[in-house]
Order: structure tokens, then C-alpha cells, then sequence
């Protein structure tokens, strides 16, 4: 547990230094992205099943989340004091849109889904979903008056609201399975200006504050090390394909490069971009400082150390390998593993990267006091 109580200390002392610095309050937040912010769109959507432990940490079942617990996303709306995002296509259980929606999709790409593709929830999709949904509100609005307020977003929320991006690590990910380093890296131009496309659509139609999270460093994760990691001379000093990880760190100055010009284009916008990358690569270097147990040991997975991962069988499956049943099952305390299935972060993990971004210190601009979040003692 010494993970968590590390992160309760640092939680704590970040918000007696910064709760008299930063004060912000956002009505809503429209979130966009892939598994790293998807809070159930991907298996609502597609109607699959996601099976314990998945969510037996915070939630105590799986909540159409690809983690033990919160994502980052989680935390970074409960500290703007915020409920958490329903799922634009989770429609059953009463959702509630008052303060939000999240349109991410686990597996999702900036660019058009490929027939073959995990998520059809492209970024193009996902805009084009957000564009439905804030016309069908506003429709809802003019002709139902005050009776759904409890559940649907107020007009003036859209241009107050802030839109949240977390996306572009499956098309680095999934590129490399097809081709060469040189290619992806290639693609990269390609991936920016679809991404580029659907923010100009959103400022179009009102949107002035973003938020944007750049990639991490894939090459860490125990999905890319065990596919292409066997190889001792293309793993880094961290034990991380190295690969990957340079393409992430190209993908991310192009981004930044962006970013920037987004930033000049959009005057009266107000934009943040927020190195990942950085915060993920520390934690993943200096895991134990902050009471984990290792880095790239998956909690829920299965075959053993050093990655106790298997893509043949999915956290929380059963499946017939070489004639025997076998199961990935979870750790005894997730709270000591970054990986939680070899894919995603621990909510311990997510924890300790969304408290890092709380600082200010990874964003750019750095959080001033106008910038967004009035920290409570919540987690």
C-alpha cells in the first residue's frame, strides 16, 4: 500500500500549495480520445463484454473502463469538481450529460478506422458524434423548455465548456505491426492534419477551450515489449522498445509544433497542451520512489514474470492455450503496478499522472491563475 500512501501525501501537499493559485471552474467538459479516457463507449458500443476484476478497485465491477479503477480523466474532472463523463453511447442506465460527455472509444485512431480496426469510433466519428449530440440538445432545449435540465447540457455550456483530447496512440501502435519504423514515422504529417481538421470544426461551432494531452512513451508498455521487444538490442536502458518510444517523441514535437500554431491561429481561444510523455517516462523510471513495484509487470494478465503478459488472453478471460485452459487473472494489490492488463495504467498509476498534471508544471502554458483547476482533498 505504500503506493498509495505516497500519492495521498503528494495529492495533499499539491493542494496547499496551489489552491490559493489556481481557481477555474468549467461547466462541463466534452472529453474525446481512445482507452486511455474512455469511460464505457468502446464495449456500450460495440456491445462486448468487459469481466471482472476489471474495476474492482474504485468501482467495485467493471465499468466499461480498461483499468482496476479511474482513469486520469476521472481525476481530472472530480478535481474540477465535476462528476465523472457518462459515455455518449452508453445509453442505458439514465445517463446524466448535465455537466459533459465523453465521445472516446477505446482503440479509436485520429485516422479513419481500416476495416480491420478495434474501434470504428474514429476521432472524425467522435466529432461528428459530438456535433449530433449538441444538436440534439439544443433541440431538446427549444422544445421541452426546463424539464431535462437535470440532464442535459445548458446551451452556453458548449462555448464555456472545455473539450479534452487524449488520442493518437493507436495510430503510432497499431502502424507498427504493418510497417517500418521510417513509415510510421512518415504517417505522422498524415495523423496531425485529420486531428488539426477536427479541432478547426470545433472552434467552428463554438468550442474555445482545449485541453490536449500528448502520447506516452509506448514502447513502455508490456503489449509492444513482448511483440517486439525480444530482441534484447532493441530495448533502452529502461527496458523499452526503442522504436516506439522514438516515434512517440517525434509524434509529440509535430504535436507541440501544432499546437503552437493553433494557439496563434485561435487568438481568442484558450489552449493547454500537456506533456504525458514526460510525466509517464519519469513514473516509469522512477517507479519505486513512488511505491511501486515494477514498471512493466502486468496485475492482470498472465505467463509469468518478467511481463506476466499474453495478448491471447485478455485481463479477466479464459482461454485454451496449447491444450490447457488458462486464465489472466488480477495481482493481489494493483495499487503496486503501473500496467494494470499490459495496455492500460493502474488507477494507482493514473493517480500519481493526474496529480502531475495537476502541479502545472508539464502543461504549456504553465498553470497560472487564470489557468483551470480549484484543487480539492478528494483523492
Amino acid at each position: 500500500m505504500a503506493s498509495v500512501v505516497g500519492i495521498h501525501v503528494l495529492a495533499i501537499s499539491m493542494v496547499l500549495s496551489l489552491s490559493s493559485a489556481v481557481d477555474f471552474d468549467y461547466p462541463a467538459v466534452f472529453n474525446f480520445g481512445d482507452s486511455n479516457s474512455d469511460t464505457g463507449g468502446l464495449i456500450a458500443g460495440l456491445g462486448e463484454e468487459l469481466n471482472p476484476p476489471n474495476g474492482e478497485t474504485y468501482f467495485k465491477k467493471p465499468s466499461g473502463r480498461f483499468c482496476d479503477g479511474r482513469l486520469i480523466v476521472d481525476f481530472l474532472v472530480d478535481a474540477m469538481d465535476l462528476p465523472f463523463l457518462n459515455s455518449y453511447l452508453d445509453s442505458i442506465g439514465t445517463p446524466n450529460f448535465r455537466r459533459g460527455c465523453n465521445f472516446a472509444a477505446a482503440g479509436s485512431t485520429v485516422l479513419p478506422a481500416t476495416a480491420s480496426a478495434v474501434s470504428p469510433f474514429s476521432f472524425g466519428v467522435q466529432v461528428a458524434q459530438f456535433f449530433r449530440f449538441k444538436a440534439r440538445v439544443l433541440e431538446l432545449l427549444a422544445n421541452k423548455g426546463h424539464k431535462l435540465d437535470k440532464y442535459i447540457p445548458a446551451e452556453g455550456f458548449f462555448n464555456q465548456g472545455l473539450y479534452m483530447f487524449d488520442i493518437g496512440q493507436n495510430d503510432l501502435a497499431g502502424a507498427f505491426y504493418s510497417k517500418t519504423e521510417d513509415q510510421v514515422i512518415a504517417s505522422i504529417p498524415t495523423i496531425l492534419l485529420e486531428f488539426e481538421t477536427g479541432i478547426k470544426k470545433l472552434y467552428d461551432q463554438g468550442a474555445r477551450r482545449f485541453w490536449i494531452h500528448n502520447t506516452g512513451p509506448l514502447g513502455c508498455l508490456p503489449q509492444n515489449i513482448a511483440a517486439f521487444g525480444k530482441d534484447p538490442s532493441k530495448l533502452d536502458e529502461l527496458g523499452c522498445v526503442s522504436s516506439h518510444n522514438r516515434a512517440a517523441k517525434l509524434f509529440n514535437l509535430q504535436f507541440n509544433a501544432l499546437y503552437k500554431k493553433l494557439q496563434g491561429q485561435y487568438t481568442d481561444a484558450n489552449m493547454t497542451y500537456v506533456d504525458i510523455f514526460s510525466i509517464k517516462l519519469n513514473l516509469l523510471a522512477n517507479f519505486s520512489r513512488y511505491g511501486f513495484e515494477s514498471p512493466i509487470t502486468v496485475c492482470c494478465g498472465y505467463g509469468g514474470p518478467p511481463l506476466n503478459y499474453d495478448s491471447r488472453v485478455p485481463c479477466g478471460q479464459t482461454k485454451i492455450i496449447d491444450g490447457s485452459s488458462v486464465t489472466a487473472k488480477g495481482c493481489d494489490d494493483a495499487t503496486e503496478y503501473v500496467s494494470w492488463d499490459g495496455i492500460h495504467y493502474s488507477e494507482a498509476a493514473n493517480l500519481y499522472v493526474s496529480n502531475q498534471i495537476l502541479t502545472g508544471k508539464y502543461s504549456d502554458p504553465p498553470f497560472s491563475d487564470k489557468m483551470p483547476f480549484l484543487l480539492k482533498q478528494k483523492f
